[in-house]
Order: structure tokens, then sequence, then C-alpha cells
């Protein structure tokens, strides 16, 4: 064990010396006559005040001693501190009775492993009980190893505690000993093939097992969180398909289940369809889901299907016009905080009474579809607006219709710029500026530049409602597949 590993199980200060010593201390002697090759001295009443301790020091580096101890923190001579530093040996200081941190330490230095077993069984009492947070558990854990645990994502993103500076291979998950003297160990998922999460923590003895033990109650809190999820996600589901088949009379005891779960059946219902263009695991994200929807002001029911989500919102009185748009653009901004997913997003109209649920989601589904394909719109399709679209889309196939529309946009085919798809976008988002940055992935500034541009080489004024209307169709011919 070196000094530097005592300094970790004591309260100890370098008073002078090396700042981080890494001498092997092999034995405790409590008088430098009697010290030998890697002992640590202990004086008890030293005269730090004069040249006798500059003696001291100097005999027991002469007999081979790996560092010095002396009782209380108070600064040491200039003359001792500059000779601790030549000789390179620690002085150290004892804010706690000598006698008793020496035979601590000597119980440390002849039984290593004792004390670290003695920190894996302190370790599994503190941990084994209960089913204690993430949070809670890192505090556990770095009270048990005496240093501050910090904890990685699957991804070695910073989740809590404080920040390292070593490379943790999270591709690998087994325990590693990183380059600076730190350890790393894994939370494995339950396949126990990859890491859902590392534990860290700096160079410590015995830290390794310790981490160990806090891995294994992460693991374990891990898998009855996920039981739980799963449960909560089955009878959620298996409600909304009792519901979706019991249409506009679901019955006194479907009743009393739905309003148990907090779901209300009578009121307005407007339904919304979050696909993912990726597996993903649905159970584990709806939390995060309702919480992203929350953040917005968006209060809705989300229930977990294959491939993503199904959710409603439900209020007293039919919502009027205004009200649909304003949930619509919610749903879009909640649907931005999602881009790590590249969610698909589609939402309905507000239907009414117990069946109006089935009726919505339906249609919330069919809209989620059809947002595959439209990139213009943010992949965010709205039926309120679907029906006329499709319209008017019929009408723009026509032989007559289509050739007016591509000479209409001709110089904008002719610029380098994009400029049919982003006017495309622009009108799709009812002239926003902001909305139109955030699906062509702009400022909105080279928007409003673009804009500009357009109504330039056109020669049109885009606050005219039938310029727009027009120019918004003929769009729809130069793309025909959004």
């Amino acid at each position: 064990m070196n000094v530097a590993d005592l300094l970790d199980r004591a309260d100890l200060t370098v008073l002078g010396g090396p700042a981080a010593p890494g001498r092997q201390v092999t034995g405790i002697r409590m008088a430098v006559g009697a010290a030998g090759t890697g002992d640590l001295v202990v004086l008890l009443d030293p005269d730090r005040t004069s040249w006798r301790l500059d003696a001291e020091l100097s005999k027991a580096v002469e007999a081979g001693a790996a560092a010095l101890m002396v009782p209380g923190t108070d600064p040491l001579l200039r003359s001792t501190v500059l000779l601790a530093e030549r000789l390179a040996t620690p002085v150290l200081g004892c804010p706690g009775d000598p006698l008793d941190t020496a035979v601590r330490l000597a119980v440390l230095i002849a039984s290593p492993d004792v004390d670290a077993a003695r920190r894996v069984l302190a370790a599994h009492r503190a941990l084994d009980t209960g089913t204690p947070t993430l949070e809670e558990m890192r505090d556990l854990a770095s009270a048990v190893v005496q240093a501050e645990v910090t904890v990685l994502a699957r991804d070695g993103a910073l989740l809590l505690g404080p920040p390292i500076d070593e490379h943790v291979r999270v591709s690998l998950p087994v325990r590693q000993r990183l380059a600076g003297g730190g350890v790393a160990v894994p939370v494995l998922a339950l396949e126990g093939r990859s890491a859902e999460l590392w534990l860290v923590v700096a160079g410590t003895a015995g830290g390794e097992e310790v981490l160990a033990v806090a891995a294994a109650a992460a693991q374990r809190a891990l898998a009855l969180r996920r039981l739980e999820l799963e449960r909560d996600a089955r009878r959620s589901s298996a409600l909304l398909g009792e519901l979706l088949q019991a249409g506009d009379d679901p019955g006194p005891s479907l009743r009393r289940r739905a309003a148990e779960a907090g779901w209300r059946l009578d009121g307005w219902h407007t339904g919304i369809r979050i696909d993912v263009s990726r597996p993903v695991d649905v159970v584990t994200l709806t939390g995060d889901i309702v919480a992203t929807l929350s953040a917005v002001s968006v209060d809705a029911v989300v229930v977990a299907e294959d491939g993503g989500w199904v959710a409603w919102v439900t209020t007293d009185i039919e919502p009027d016009a205004d009200a649909v748009n304003r949930l619509a653009l919610l749903v879009r901004q909640a649907q931005r905080r999602m881009a790590d997913l590249d969610p698909l997003v589609g939402m309905a109209r507000p239907h009414h009474g117990p069946g109006g649920i089935a009726r919505s989601l339906s249609e919330a589904r069919d809209a989620a579809r059809l947002a595959a394909a439209r990139a213009e719109t943010g992949r965010f399709v709205h039926v309120d607006r679907l029906g006329l679209a499709q319209l008017l889309l019929a009408w723009t196939r026509t032989d007559t219709f289509v050739p007016a529309a591509r000479s209409l946009l001709a110089a904008l085919a002719a610029d380098p710029g994009d400029l049919t798809r982003t006017l495309t976008v622009y009108l799709d988002t009812e002239s926003s500026l902001i909305d139109t940055a955030a699906v062509l992935g702009v400022h909105r500034n080279t928007v409003a530049r673009r804009i500009a541009k357009i109504e330039r080489l056109l020669g049109v004024d885009l606050t005219d409602a039938d310029t727009r209307l027009a120019l918004h169709l003929a769009c729809r011919v130069a793309a025909p597949d959004q």
C-alpha cells in the first residue's frame, strides 16, 4: 500500500514533500531509531519549532522510511518543508489522535484485503435494501467508497456526479482500469451483453469491488423498474383495446377501470399518433414522451404501441378551429423536441364521447402513415387540413393545371438555392418563418432572405391569400410525391 492510499483511508494532510506521494508503505514505527525501509514513522510529540524535526526527518530518510507523520496540521518551518521536498519524502499531518491513527493504519497495511472486504460488506448493507433510485444509489456508493462516483449513460454521456477526464470504452461492457488510475464498472442490461449505465470512480483501493456491488444493485433496480413499466404498458394497452372495441357504450366496468387509470371517456378527444422510423424501446421511452408533451403544455394520455405511441387530449367542450390549431402547434413543438427519434406525427380531428377515442386515433394513425412522405411539413400531418388538401391535389393533377404550374415556378427551378422546396414548406407551415426554418434546418433569417428572393423572382406578393393558394397548388405539382 502506498502513501497515497493511506491518505485516501485516513484524514491526513501533506504538510511538506511530494503532493502526490507514491512510495510503498510496509509498516508503522513509533520512533525514528526503529525505522526501516518502507516504514511510516510516527512522531507523537516532535519539536516542530526548531531544527530537531529536520534532524528526525533526515534520520528517517537515511533509514529508508517512506514518510513521516506528526500530530496536528499546523504549517511546518520553511526549512522543514524545503528539506522534505529535497529528500522527496512526505511529512504528513494528523488532525486526530496520532496513536489511534497509527493503529488504524497498521491494520490497513497488514491486511488491506480485510479492509476491502469490510467496505464491500458495507456496500452490500447500504445498497441491498429496497430499490434505491439511481441518484440514491450513487450517493450511497460514494459514501462507502469515500470518493465521488460518476454515473454515465450507455453512450458515455454524463448523468450524475462530477465530470471525468478519463476515456471509458463504452462499447466494451466489462470492468475497465482507466489510464489515470480510475475504474469503470458497467451496469449490464437485462440481456447481459451490453451496458445500460457506467459507474466510474477515481483510483481508490477497494473502489472496484464497491462499484461492482453498486452496479449489481443498479441492475436489480433497473430490472424491477422495467417490470413495472411493462406491466403498466400491458395494462394500458389492454384497456385501450377494450375501449376501441366497445365503441360508444363501454359499460360500467370499463368506465370504472378507465377512471382508475385517469382516462376521461366523455368530452371531446383529439388523437395523436407518434411513429418512429428506427427500432426503439417504446416501453422505456413512454415516460419521456409524456414528459415531452407535458413540457409544451399538452396534457395527454399516452399508450405505447408497436413502433410508437398513441395519445389523445380530452376537453370538456368541442375545441374551435383556433384551439385545434394551437394544439397542433404545440404538438409540432413536442415533435421537434423528439428530433433524436426522427418521429412521424399524425394528428386527428376532435371526436366526441367514448367512441370518439377510437375514431380520433384511427384518423391519427392514417395521418402518421401519410406523414412519412411529407418531408415538406416536417413529417407532421393534421387531418383537419388533409381532406381539403387531397381534393385540391386531385384537381391540380389535371392536364390544364400541370403545365401552367410548372411554368409559374420555372424561375425558381432555375435557381440553385432550392427555392421551390423553401416555398412549399413556407406555405405548408402557414407562412411561419420559425416553423419553416425548423423543418429545413436553417436560420429564420435565411428563410426570410429566400422568401424575399422568391417574391422578386416571381413578381408576387406572398401576403396576398389568392397568390399563396395558387403557388401552394403549383408547388404540390412541382413535387407530386410530397
